[in-house]
């Protein structure tokens, strides 16, 4: 089966076309095609609740490009899942009647807590072999909201979805080229608050091993790599100690935008917002080393999750 997805959330819209197998009786994706294109579908969302008409027309455009590749690589099932952004919108109804006038299918505006266990799904191979006593705590930090989910090889055991997402706080308060000392305490004050409301109802201290998914992390992972050129075989599962983490999260907070944007693995869309992502992931590693009392002393970056997730979920 050729499947396709699409996940579109604050800062860009992904597509996967994967061929299906099983292996080891556990179905496994071949990706075909895999495309992400920065739209900023959720410029200003969190200060208007409205979406832009320019974010609406590059987003229209980034899938009228998709529809084509659908149609060339034969995808013979697609779903479509809308994240933060377009949950916040009052005219998302002019989003979701765009995109099934491209695409033919009706946009999935789904829940923080259903986004969260897409992101678990699609992040499995982390866990799949893994002691039951196994806790994994998944973070998928996206661009106007954050998921917390935790589970092992037999599945989630409790998820929550938070707004602190790298574009959604570097509007709110990252004004300066580079961040003030102050902007940056903001940003860090909404994400412990977040993180406390998550605790309510996901019990951080069971956690074993911490997975990070989606863009801000695999580039602070390509940052603490040095890599010469953003290579996702290289990022996909590299686990990296807490302090590494923490120092590259802190440097490229300090770095201008132009210093960032000569970074060879730094994609130009992100150039604006990793500094606010970063400052992000940074408090949440530093949480769950708290959280766990130490035990947790580095996270993996994984570049599988939740258009992984969307994918296998059409699976039956």
């Amino acid at each position: 089966m050729r499947t396709g997805a699409i996940d579109c959330g604050t800062n860009s819209i992904r597509l996967l076309i994967a061929d299906t197998r099983e292996e080891d009786g556990l179905p496994v994706l071949d990706d075909v095609v895999r495309e992400m294109r920065v739209v900023r579908l959720g410029q200003g969302v969190d200060a208007t609740g409205w979406l832009a008409e320019a974010a609406l027309e590059r987003t229209f455009a980034a899938a009228d490009e998709y529809a084509r590749l659908l149609e060339e690589h034969g995808a013979q099932r697609l779903r479509f899942v809308a994240t933060s952004a377009t949950r916040d919108a009052g005219n998302r109804d002019v989003f979701l009647a765009g995109i099934r006038e491209r695409l033919g299918v009706t946009p999935e505006v789904i829940s923080g807590d259903e986004e969260a266990e897409l992101s678990f799904l699609g992040a499995s191979a982390a866990v799949r072999g893994d002691d039951p006593a196994h806790r994994v705590l998944v973070v998928d930090l996206g661009g106007g909201s954050t998921e917390f989910v935790l589970g092992n090889a037999a599945g989630v055991r409790a998820e929550r979805s938070v707004d602190i997402g790298c574009v959604r706080l570097t509007e709110r308060h990252l004004g300066s080229n580079p961040p003030t000392t102050a902007q940056q305490e903001a940003v860090l004050r909404d994400v412990d608050h977040a993180v406390d409301v998550v605790a309510q109802t996901v019990p951080l201290a069971e956690t074993t091993h911490l997975v990070g998914v989606a863009g801000t992390v695999t580039t602070v992972t390509a940052h603490a790599l040095g890599l010469p050129a953003y290579d996702p075989e290289v990022i996909d599962g590299t686990e990296l100690p807490a302090d590494r983490i923490v120092r590259a999260c802190r440097e490229l907070t300090a770095m201008t935008r132009e210093e960032r944007a000569r970074l060879p693995y730094m994609h130009a869309g992100r150039v604006d917002v990793i500094g606010g992502g970063a400052l992000v992931w940074r408090r949440i590693v530093e949480r769950i080393g708290s959280a766990t009392a130490g035990r947790v002393e580095s996270a993996i970056a994984s570049e599988h999750d939740i258009l992984d997730g969307i994918a296998l979920s059409q699976l039956g």
